[in-house]
């Protein structure tokens, strides 16, 4: 309840005012605002995979990415969710948006055997997922001269 002191009106009664007092919304959205930004990071795809590194440019990230990963013990995750391989067009199509053009992220552990990494590349494929990138950590590439990282890939 607010009240409103007039100067013209001396008596001892107090006149209500009908103003919206913002001060506690605003301290409401302050905090809501704190809170999300705080959230807002702890949002992102936690599974623990090593991935190998690269230096290509990185590319501009969409706003719902879909995440397949593939852990150390071969099992695959979409998001963080553990999904068995028959059932991953299956779950990629009961998400909300089941457009087959819409890229799909493949995140596989650096100790995953190129061969199981090409099965779920033929899963992905079979079930009408073309559009798949791989995700990897950004690395500055080598000056001339310099020895290549012990993780680089040997011919």
């Amino acid at each position: 309840m607010a009240v409103s002191l007039s100067d013209g009106d001396l008596d001892d009664d107090f006149e209500e005012t009908h103003d919206i007092n913002v001060t506690p919304f605003i301290d409401v959205m302050l905090v809501l605002l704190i809170i999300f930004m705080v959230a807002a990071p702890l949002s992102t795809v936690d599974l623990p995979i090593d991935l190998p590194s690269a230096t290509a440019t990185p590319q501009k990230k969409p706003d719902k990415p879909t995440y397949l990963s593939i852990k150390p013990d071969l099992s695959l995750a979409i998001g963080e969710t553990a999904v068995k391989r028959a059932d991953v067009i299956h779950e990629l199509d009961a998400m909300p948006d089941p457009s087959h053009d819409r890229p799909i992220f493949l995140r596989a552990d650096r100790s995953v055997p190129y061969g199981e990494m090409m099965g779920v590349l033929e899963i992905l494929r079979a079930g009408g997922y073309t559009k798949v990138k791989l995700v990897a950590l950004e690395r500055a590439p080598a000056a001339a001269g310099q020895p290549a990282p012990a993780d680089a890939v040997k011919p």
